[in-house]
């Protein structure tokens, strides 16, 4: 991974045109594929498939407190909190797609369903959320402009590491590849705290009273229910269960789609057709993937047309591709083991480059190869 966009990133069909119209001509690149994918009516809301989606996510959520009752003091309880984490990944994918209003055609209808499942089911706060996510998606991968790129346990860009020259911070760094996998079950207890911590805050949020009660709907019901049916050794090692494995799922489901992928220069130019598809990486393994990755493994096509539908993504895949080949542009799609070995490598990378930048070059290249 190199923390500027590689060269082909600005490449695209040869054309000779005068210097100052290159922009203008890009943008039109963009423009003609809106055209085609409106034209095969893929932005057209798919309602049948959100009843659908919703439907079975009110089930999964019944089955999982009549299991949570009925199976009592047993151990069986983690099975009924792996159940849990399913159902809440699958949550946090709805409540993604109504974010971006693939739900509904008006705004608000899309925000409170998105604000309601996000916060009483998944225990995210929408607004935390909204202003995160909407900064990746009009500068994904961009250095200090993509808040995906910040700073946590795991470090994903080369700036940001070598500020960590001693201490723990330096030493989990050096190991960071190795630790990638594990700190992804983190992911849910992160996004709890963070939603904790902005509804505390003095940062304006919408509704904030409404989010705040439905939040603690949910982070103390879970809980409460667990230890009363289960009692607290069984009912809080299920709880512990639950959360590590619903934090992996969601982020096994977004750690593929950018790490590893060029990385943009805060000051650098990129037109949003290449923006979005150089800097995105699709997964590929079919039907599986599509329901474990909530459709977000067709990365490239959701950050081009972000208010498509998820049940549309994998049409919509065909016909991008296809643009992305006739106007030369790389596509990058990879299998999910494969992708995520990727992703394995490049924070590994990240970590042992700027782990020592006096370092013998011959033995830094080895330790990478």
């Amino acid at each position: 991974m190199s923390t500027l966009v590689a060269p082909a990133i600005r490449s695209t069909r040869p054309r000779r045109v005068p210097k100052g119209d290159a922009q203008a001509l890009h943008a039109s690149d963009y423009t003609e594929l809106s055209r085609r994918v409106k034209a095969a009516g893929l932005l057209e809301r798919r309602y049948g498939s959100y009843v659908w989606r919703t439907a079975m996510l009110a089930a999964g959520l019944g089955v999982g407190i009549v299991a949570t009752v009925l199976v009592g003091h047993s151990w069986w309880q983690l099975g009924v909190a792996v159940w849990f984490a399913v159902v809440f990944a699958q949550a946090g994918f709805l409540a993604h797609d109504a974010a971006h209003r693939q739900v509904f055609v008006s705004g608000k209808r899309n925000e409170w369903y998105s604000r309601i499942v996000a916060n009483l089911v998944v225990g995210l706060g929408y607004g935390w959320w909204m202003q995160k996510h909407t900064r990746h998606h009009g500068n994904p991968n961009t250095i200090g402009k993509d808040m995906d790129l910040d700073p946590n346990l795991i470090v994903f860009t080369e700036p940001d590491a070598l500020t960590r020259t001693s201490g723990v911070a330096a030493f989990v760094m050096r190991r960071q590849g190795w630790l990638f996998l594990p700190a992804m079950t983190l992911t849910g207890l992160d996004l709890h705290v963070k939603t904790i911590r902005m509804l505390m805050s003095k940062e304006g949020v919408k509704h904030r009273g409404v989010e705040a009660l439905l939040l603690a709907v949910r982070l103390i019901s879970l809980p409460v229910l667990l230890i009363v049916c289960a009692g607290p050794v069984i009912g809080i090692a299920a709880l512990v269960l639950n959360v590590l494995l619903f934090g992996f799922l969601l982020g096994g489901a977004f750690a593929p789609n950018h790490i590893g992928m060029p990385q943009i220069a805060p000051s650098q130019k990129v037109d949003y057709l290449r923006r979005q598809v150089l800097t995105s990486r699709n997964i590929t393994g079919g039907p599986v993937v599509d329901f474990l990755m909530g459709g977000l493994n067709h990365q490239i096509e959701h950050h081009l047309f972000p208010s498509l539908p998820s049940a549309n993504l994998r049409e919509a895949r065909r016909m991008i591709r296809d643009y992305c080949h006739e106007m030369g542009l790389p596509y990058t799609e990879r299998p999910l083991p494969k992708a995520m070995a990727d992703v394995v490598r490049s924070v590994h990378r990240i970590g042992l480059r700027a782990a020592d930048p006096f370092d013998c070059p011959a033995a830094a290249a080895l330790r990478m190869a």
